[in-house]
């Protein structure tokens, strides 16, 4: 699917040297930047408090509840 976007010339500076370094396109370079933006904000967005967990570490109110309830047993 192709997009149009708007960047500022700094940006285009940036990409062009990335390019150049990577030997890729900047087609590629802006599909690998949205992916880890996607995956970042995908992660870290989905809870708080309590019940948010590290990254790619996902951790179930049952295994919560196992883990404070062992803290008793002491």
């Amino acid at each position: 699917m192709r997009t149009i976007i708007d960047l500022p010339e700094s940006q285009l500076a940036a990409l062009r040297e990335l390019e150049q370094r990577k030997h890729v396109s900047r087609a590629e370079l802006i599909r690998q930047a949205v992916a880890q933006y996607v995956v970042h904000h995908a992660e870290t967005d989905n809870a708080f408090g309590a019940w948010k967990t590290p990254k790619r570490r996902p951790t179930d109110g049952l295994t919560v509840q196992k883990k404070l309830r062992a803290e008793w047993d002491r």
